[in-house]
C-alpha cells in the first residue's frame, strides 16, 4: 500500500539511479525497520524559540501598489512573447501550490503544517502579498539567501589555514538581515582595509589570497557576468579580451597587499608566493617553534590569521615574462584600463583599487545591473536570460534582450534593493504558475510560460526535513564579528609567546573544531548529525554529510552547487538518520499527527510534507496503511512513502 502510493508519486524513472531506484520501489511495501536509536531529539530543538532569533529589516508595505505596477509590466512583455511565439502558459498556482513554491522560494524549506492550513483557510484576497511580504521579511528568508551567496561567492571559513574568515561570513548575512543595498556592499568588499575582525568586507579580497589574477577574473564573473579568465594566459579564444586588456583591469588592484608591513617573496616556478611576516612575527613564530616544536604549527597559523589585513598602496604591474603579442613586450609596465565605459570622474583621481570598485558598482555601468538582475531572475525563474548567468558575450546573447534591459533598470530603480526586486518577481503571474520543463540542450530559448521545474537544492531539502523534526532549528547560529574578535585578535606589536598561546587557547575553546562538535551535538545532535540550518553549519562540510551528497558546494567554484540524483540520495532518503529523526517523538511531525484518529492523519501528514491535502486515491490508500498496522508504525510509514516521492523533491 505504501509502495504504491510511493509508485504513483514517483514517476518514470531513468538511468542508473532511476533503476536503483525502481528496484527498491519494487521491493519495498513498507520502509525498512527502523535504526536503534542512538539519542533521543535534544530538548532543545523541541522547545520554539523564546523569543526572535534575529531582527531583520522590515518589508515596506505601502509599495504593495508599486510591486503590482512593476510585476504587471514584465506579465505584460511575456504575454507579447507568448502571442508572437505561440506559446501556451502553464495553468496558475492553485493555493496549497502557491504557499509551497513561495516558502520554499523566499523562505528556503516546505510549510509548515500551521502555516499551509493557516494560509488555505485565510479568505482575504490579499493573502498572497501578505504571505509574500511576511516570508521576506522573517530570518528563513535570510537563511535562504545567505545559502544563495554562500554558493555564489565560495563562502568557506577556512579557505585557507592562515585565515579566520567567520566574521566575513557573518557580515554577508547581516548584509542581508539588514537589506543593504547590493551596490553599497559590494563596494565595501571591493574596498575594504583590515583584518576580518576588524573590517570583515575583507573577506572577498582574502577569498583569492596570494592570487591576485585569479581575484580579478572571480571578481568580474560574480559582479559583472563576464569570463576573462582565458585572458589571463592568452587572448580570449571565445571573446574579444586580450591577455593585455586583462593585465589593464588586474593593475587597479595591484597595490593590494594582504599582510601586516609586508612584501611578497618571489615564488620558485610551481609554488604559491609565500609571506614575509614583519619582524616581530618572525621572532614570535621562531620562539613558538623552539618551545612547542612539532606541535606549533596551528599556533603559528593562528599569529599568520593575526598578521592577515588588506590595505592598498599604489603598485605597477608588468606584463609576464612571456608576453607574445605584438602589441607590447615582456615585462613591460600596464597602464591601468577598464574594459568598457569609463571611470566616474569623481574617483579619478582616488587609488586604483577605488577607481575599479567604483567603475564596478557604477549606475552608469550597466552591465553590474544586468548582471545582478539576471542572476536573480534565474535564482527565481530557474533559467536567466543570459546562461550561464557568469558568461555575457557577443556570441552568447540574451534570450530576451528588452526584458533584460527592462529587468536591469528595474533594478536600477529599486536603488539596488535585491530584496524588493524579489518582491516583484515572485508577484509575477509569470512566476505563479505551475512549472514547465526546460531542456537546457534546446535551440528554442526558453519562454518563461512558468518557471523551469526544480528540484529543491541541498539546503532546501536539509532545512525541509529539520523543519519536520525540530521547533527550534536556531539553537546554534554563526558566531558574530565580535565572537571571533574577542578570542582571535592579538597585538603582534606587544604580544608574548605567553598570549599568543593564551588567546590560542581560548580561540580553540570557542571555534576548534573539536569544541565545536561536542557544543552542536550537545545542543542539537542527533546519531551523528546537527538538527540546524543549512546556513549555520560550518563550511564546507565533509563529502559524506547529507548537505553535501544532495550537492552543496564544496565552496572552491563559483555557484558549484548541484541539484543531479545520485544513489548515495536514495540511500540517505531511504534509510537514512535524518528520516529517522522525523519518527522520534517529540518531533514537529510527530506531535502534529499524534492523537488524531486516521483521517485526521492523513490529512496532518499530506499538508506537512506536501503542503495539500491528499486525494480520495490518496486517502483511501494511506487509510489502509494506518489501519493494517498501529497507529505510530502507520505514521511512520506514511511519513516514509510521501518522504521518498518526487512531489515531495521537486519544487512544481
Amino acid at each position: 500500500m505504501i509502495g504504491e502510493l510511493m509508485r504513483k508519486r514517483a514517476g518514470p524513472v531513468t538511468g542508473v539511479v532511476g533503476m536503483l531506484a525502481a528496484a527498491c520501489l519494487a521491493a519495498t511495501t513498507a520502509p525498512p525497520e527502523p535504526l536503534p536509536t542512538l539519542a533521543k531529539l535534544p530538548v532543545a530543538v523541541t522547545i520554539p524559540p523564546s523569543g526572535p532569533v534575529m531582527a531583520v529589516a522590515r518589508i515596506d508595505g505601502s509599495r504593495r501598489a508599486r510591486v503590482r505596477r512593476e510585476a504587471a509590466a514584465i506579465d505584460d512583455h511575456l504575454a507579447g512573447r507568448w502571442r508572437e511565439h505561440g506559446v501556451e502558459p502553464s495553468t496558475p498556482l492553485d493555493d496549497s501550490q502557491f504557499v509551497r513554491r513561495m516558502v520554499l522560494e523566499l523562505a528556503g524549506r516546505i510549510p509548515s503544517y500551521e502555516e499551509a492550513r493557516a494560509f488555505l483557510e485565510d479568505a482575504s484576497p490579499e493573502k498572497r502579498d501578505a504571505l509574500i511580504e511576511r516570508l521576506l521579511e522573517s530570518p528563513d528568508y535570510v537563511s535562504h539567501f545567505y545559502n544563495h551567496w554562500a554558493d555564489v561567492l565560495r563562502l568557506a571559513e577556512r579557505p585557507q589555514k592562515n585565515l579566520v574568515l567567520e566574521p566575513y561570513l557573518a557580515w554577508i548575512k547581516d548584509s542581508i538581515r539588514t537589506n543593504r543595498r547590493y551596490d553599497e556592499w559590494v563596494h565595501e568588499m571591493l574596498t575594504a582595509d583590515g583584518r576580518p575582525w576588524e573590517n570583515p568586507a575583507v573577506g572577498f579580497q582574502l577569498r583569492d589570497d596570494g592570487m591576485p589574477l585569479p581575484y580579478v577574473d572571480n571578481t568580474v564573473r560574480v559582479l559583472l557576468g563576464t569570463q576573462i579568465g582565458c585572458a589571463q594566459c592568452h587572448d580570449h579564444p571565445f571573446d574579444r579580451w586580450t591577455q593585455h586588456q586583462f593585465y589593464e583591469l588586474a593593475a587597479f588592484t595591484a597595490g593590494t597587499r594582504t599582510r601586516l608591513n609586508a612584501g611578497i617573496r618571489p615564488a620558485k616556478p610551481g609554488q604559491d608566493p609565500k609571506p614575509v611576516p614583519p619582524p616581530v612575527v618572525r621572532t614570535l613564530i621562531r620562539e613558538i617553534r623552539e618551545e612547542k616544536g612539532r606541535k606549533s604549527g596551528p599556533m603559528i597559523q593562528f599569529i599568520l590569521a593575526n598578521a592577515t589585513a588588506v590595505s592598498f598602496k599604489e603598485a605597477s604591474l608588468k606584463l609576464p615574462h612571456d608576453y607574445q603579442y605584438d602589441d607590447a613586450r615582456p615585462l613591460d609596465r600596464v597602464e591601468p584600463e577598464i574594459l568598457w565605459g569609463d571611470v566616474p570622474a569623481t574617483v579619478r583621481n582616488a587609488d586604483g583599487r577605488e577607481q575599479f570598485a567604483r567603475w564596478v558598482v557604477s549606475r552608469s555601468n550597466r552591465q553590474f545591473a544586468r548582471t545582478i538582475a539576471n542572476r536573480i531572475w534565474k535564482k527565481v525563474m530557474g533559467v536567466g536570460l543570459v546562461e550561464p548567468v557568469d558568461d555575457f558575450r557577443d556570441q552568447n546573447p540574451p534570450s530576451d534582450r528588452e526584458l533584460l534591459e527592462h529587468l536591469a533598470g528595474l533594478m536600477i530603480r529599486l536603488d539596488f534593493d535585491v530584496r524588493e526586486y524579489v518582491r516583484v518577481l515572485v508577484s509575477t503571474g509569470a512566476y505563479q504558475r505551475r512549472a514547465v520543463l526546460h531542456d537546457p540542450t534546446s535551440a528554442e530559448p526558453f519562454r518563461f510560460a512558468g518557471p523551469a521545474l526544480r528540484r529543491m537544492t541541498a539546503e532546501q531539502v536539509w532545512d525541509s526535513i529539520v523543519g519536520l523534526i525540530a521547533r527550534n532549528p536556531w539553537t546554534v547560529q554563526r558566531p558574530t564579528v565580535a565572537d571571533v574578535a574577542e578570542v582571535a585578535a592579538i597585538d603582534l606589536r606587544t604580544a608574548t609567546v605567553a598570549d599568543v598561546e593564551r588567546q590560542f587557547d581560548r580561540f580553540m575553546v570557542r571555534f576548534g573544531p573539536a569544541a565545536r562538535q561536542r557544543r552542536y551535538a550537545r545542543e542539537c545532535g542527533y546519531q551523528g548529525l546537527w538538527l540546524m540550518k543549512a546556513s549555520e553549519m560550518p563550511t564546507p562540510l565533509p563529502l559524506g554529510h547529507f548537505l553535501r551528497q544532495f550537492g552543496q558546494s564544496d565552496r572552491e567554484s563559483i555557484d558549484g552547487g548541484r541539484t543531479v540524483p545520485t544513489i548515495p540520495q536514495i540511500l540517505a532518503m531511504f534509510n537514512g538518520p535524518v528520516t529517522h529523526a522525523t519518527l522520534e517523538e517529540g518531533s514537529v511531525i510527530y506531535e502534529t499527527v499524534m492523537q488524531r484518529d486516521p483521517e485526521e492523519v492523513v490529512d496532518a501528514v499530506f499538508l506537512s510534507i506536501l503542503s495539500r491535502e491528499p486525494s480520495a486515491e490518496d486517502r483511501r490508500a494511506a487509510v489502509e496503511e494506518l489501519t493494517a498496522v498501529d497507529s505510530a508504525t502507520g505514521c511512520g510509514n506514511l511519513v516514509w512513502a510521501l518522504l521518498n516521492t518526487r512531489e515531495f523533491l521537486f519544487i512544481q
